[in-house]
C-alpha cells in the first residue's frame, strides 16, 4: 500500500516539538514511544501512521496539523482494500495487520480526542466489512479472527460515541459487538459490552442499572481478564453513587486483591488491557463519589503522580474532578481551582460532564459563589 505523506512532515514534527519546549526524551515520555523511534520520524527514516500522527498531535496540542499532512488513512483505505481483497486471498499478514491496527486504536483512545479518533475506527470497520463481504475463501480461523477484530472495533466505536453523548448510535455498535462476541464465543468482548453499557448507565444517572450490568460483566468475564477487573471497579462506582458505603468498601477491597499480584502490561495505555495503575485512580473516584473523607488524600496522591508522568491528560482531568469533589465541603476554593483546571484542559468528555455539574451543584448547596467556574463551563463545555 502506498501512503502519501507531505514531505514537510518530519520537519513539522521537529518544529512543533521545539515550539512546545520538549526534548526528544520529553516527547517520548509523553507519547509513550521510544526516543530513537521519534528521532527516526523527525529525520524521515520512519514513516508515520495516522495513529502515530494523531497521538503526537494530541501530545503537542497542534490541532491536527500532523494528521492533516497524511492524505492516506495509513492503514486500510476502503477502495484500495476492496481492490486487493478482490484480487487475492486473505493472507496471514493481512489479518495480523488488522489486529495490530485494532491494538493501535485502543492505545490511541486515552490520548486522542473522540472526534478525531472516531473516523479512524470507522475506516477500519469499513475494511472489516469489505473482508467479510468479499466472498473470498477463508478458513474458519481466519473468519473468526476477522469477526473478533470487528467486535473490538464495534466496541471501541460505541465507547467513543458514548464519550460524545451519541448514545443512540452507540447502542447499535454495542449490539454488533455483542453479536460478534456470540458468533466467536468471545467471552471477554461480551463482558466489555456489558461493562460499557454499565458506564453509559452511570453517566446517564442510573447507578442501579449500571450495577446490574457491571455484575453481569463480572459473571461472564474470564477469570483474571481485564474485563473482570474493569467490571469489578465499575460495580464499586455504581455502589458509591447508590450511597452504599459498606458494599462500596467491599468492592474496593476485592479490586485490591485482584490487582495486587499484577504487573504493568507492556502497553498500559491500551484501553482493553487493565493497567494496575488505574486501580488507585478508581479508588479515588469511588471514594469521592461515596463521600469518604479519605478521598481527598487519595485523589491528591493520584493527581500528583499523574502530573509527574505528564502523559495521561484524560486521567489528569478526571483526577482533578475527583479532588474537586473530595474537598468541596472543606476547601471550596481548592475545589473550584481543580474543577476549573479540568474544564480548561479540554479533556473532560461530554459523557463525564455530569461530574462537573455535580461539583457546581455542591458549591451552590454550601453557599459558595462559583461565577468564574460557571463562565469557564459555558465556554469549554463539549458540544454534543
Amino acid at each position: 500500500m502506498t501512503r502519501i505523506i507531505d514531505p514537510r512532515w518530519p520537519s513539522t514534527l521537529r518544529q512543533l516539538r521545539q515550539q512546545a519546549g520538549l526534548s526528544l526524551r520529553d516527547l517520548a515520555a509523553k507519547a509513550h514511544y521510544a526516543k530513537s523511534y521519534l528521532h527516526d520520524l523527525e529525520i524521515g527514516r520512519k514513516t508515520p501512521t495516522p495513529e502515530i500522527a494523531g497521538r503526537l498531535d494530541d501530545v503537542l496540542e497542534s490541532g491536527g496539523v500532523l494528521s492533516a499532512m497524511l492524505t492516506d488513512d495509513g492503514a486500510h483505505d476502503s477502495v484500495e482494500l476492496a481492490r486487493r481483497v478482490a484480487a487475492t486471498d486473505i493472507s496471514s499478514s493481512t489479518l495480523a495487520g488488522l489486529e495490530a491496527a485494532v491494538d493501535e486504536l485502543a492505545v490511541a483512545y486515552p490520548v486522542t480526542a473522540s472526534h478525531v479518533l472516531l473516523p479512524r475506527i470507522r475506516r477500519h470497520l469499513t475494511y472489516v466489512t469489505t473482508l467479510i463481504s468479499s466472498g473470498r475463501r477463508m478458513t474458519l480461523d481466519q473468519h473468526r479472527r476477522i469477526l473478533v477484530a470487528g467486535g473490538w472495533l464495534s466496541l471501541l466505536t460505541a465507547t467513543v460515541l458514548i464519550d460524545l453523548r451519541r448514545n443512540g448510535a452507540a447502542a447499535g455498535h454495542l449490539d454488533t459487538a455483542s453479536e460478534m462476541a456470540a458468533h466467536t464465543e468471545h467471552a471477554e468482548i461480551h463482558a466489555w459490552c456489558l461493562e460499557t453499557r454499565a458506564w453509559e448507565a452511570l453517566t446517564a444517572g442510573d447507578p442501579a442499572t449500571a450495577l446490574g450490568l457491571a455484575e453481569g460483566a463480572q459473571n461472564i468475564a474470564p477469570t483474571g481478564s481485564s474485563a473482570k477487573l474493569q467490571a469489578t471497579a465499575q460495580t464499586g462506582r455504581a455502589l458509591a453513587l447508590l450511597g452504599d458505603r459498606p458494599a462500596t468498601g467491599q468492592r474496593l477491597a476485592q479490586l485490591e486483591r485482584m490487582v495486587s499480584p499484577l504487573s504493568q502490561p507492556e502497553r498500559p495505555e491500551h484501553h482493553y488491557r487493565y493497567d494496575p495503575g488505574k486501580a488507585r485512580a478508581y479508588v479515588a473516584t469511588t471514594l469521592a463519589w461515596v463521600g469518604d473523607p479519605a478521598a481527598a488524600t487519595e485523589a491528591s496522591d493520584v493527581l500528583a503522580r499523574l502530573l509527574t508522568e505528564g502523559s495521561r491528560p484524560r486521567r489528569i482531568a478526571s483526577a482533578r474532578l475527583d479532588l474537586g469533589q473530595a474537598v468541596l465541603s472543606v476547601d471550596p476554593h481548592e475545589s473550584i481551582v481543580q474543577v476549573a483546571a479540568a474544564v480548561v484542559s479540554g479533556r473532560v468528555a461530554a459523557s463525564n460532564w455530569w461530574r462537573v455539574e455535580r461539583v457546581r451543584r455542591g458549591l451552590a448547596e454550601v453557599g459558595v459563589p462559583a461565577d468564574e467556574l460557571g463562565e469557564l463551563c459555558a465556554t469549554h463545555r463539549p458540544s454534543i
